[in-house]
């Protein structure tokens, strides 16, 4: 993650969602999403330059796409490029989905990551949403957004996308998400030791290969307000990848604490926040598919079991 995505997540912790938030984005305003109400389907139908993407990959993974360019849209576009076989998608559903972009004008891949978003949320780009609004679990579709429905006239220079650019997005529609909860972590749980006030903690991860489920110690529970999900979360916070056994990411050495919403970062972190309360100490272990995926070339972190050192300092309900 780039911290030009989510300027008040640490580097870590930020996942694709950031990308497809429209608060994030800076310049004009994209289109409102064409729904005239949250029940609504929205209505987006093929077009010669969607049914013109040739996409291939493993469902699921990441894709390659290949069209002719520079490919220029006025309207937003959807083609279903496999109909899946689950239940069709409603507003308000948590969909695990995979999206990848390219770029309309060069075919580059501007980036691909398994992330969570909800149907009809208002927050995220309506391009994006158009990838899963209303089709079958188990499908992929392709959009073409033109930049009115995305990064508008300013672009996004983090990923490479220009002014006025379009975007080819890939969405594969997952599977609806259950809530994620962390096993109870007993076995092999990394020694911690906590340093005077300022200073950074240490974390030894033991000399054996990383679980493969998510689990998660509590080393000391507070007595404050419980975090729900959704939930603003101020916190400090060490970052280690049992891979390389270094720190890739913490707030300690920034001097304060780092605030974000329990759905806004990657799944396994957020999923151990949601029920503690306030003032607890944790470390939670996350294997890929709960934090950057099990591809190594999709992220720098990709393919790699990561470990956190929570302080929950403070919640704040969802708004």
């Amino acid at each position: 993650m780039n911290r030009a995505m989510r300027r008040a997540a640490p580097l870590a912790l930020a996942s694709a969602t950031a990308l497809l938030l429209a608060g994030c984005a800076t310049g004009s305003e994209p289109e409102a999403t064409k729904t005239p109400d949250a029940a609504a389907c929205m209505d987006v139908p093929s077009g010669d330059l969607s049914d013109g993407v040739k996409v291939e990959g493993e469902f699921g993974g990441t894709p390659t796409a290949t069209f002719t360019t520079p490919l220029e849209a006025d309207e937003l576009e959807r083609t279903i490029a496999i109909e899946g076989d689950g239940d069709e998608t409603a507003a308000g559903d948590p969909m695990n989905i995979v999206v990848t972009a390219f770029s309309g004008t060069s075919g580059e891949t501007l980036f691909s990551q398994p992330t969570t978003i909800t149907v009809g949320d208002e927050q995220v780009f309506e391009s994006f949403l158009a990838g899963i609004d209303c089709v079958p679990v188990g499908s992929r579709s392709v959009v073409v957004a033109p930049a009115s429905t995305l990064y508008g006239d300013t672009g996004n220079e983090t990923i490479g996308v220009a002014a006025g650019e379009t975007v080819v997005i890939v969405v594969d529609v997952v599977e609806v998400q259950e809530p994620l909860k962390p096993a109870e972590w007993t076995e092999n749980v990394p020694e911690v030791k906590f340093g005077a006030e300022g200073e950074a903690p240490t974390v030894t991860l033991p000399d054996t290969e990383p679980s493969t489920e998510l689990q998660m110690k509590v080393l000391e529970e507070g007595d404050g307000d419980v975090v729900q999900a959704g939930d603003s979360v101020t916190v400090q916070y060490q970052g280690i990848s049992w891979t390389t056994g270094e720190i890739f990411d913490q707030s300690y050495t920034r001097g304060s604490a780092s605030t974000f919403t329990t759905d806004g970062v990657i799944q396994g972190f957020g999923a151990a926040l949601v029920g503690q309360k306030v003032g607890t100490k944790l470390i939670v272990t996350i294997p890929p598919e709960y934090a950057y995926g099990t591809d190594a070339a999709a992220h720098e972190l990709g393919g790699q079991t990561l470990v956190f050192l929570v302080e929950i300092e403070g919640t704040e309900a969802a708004k």
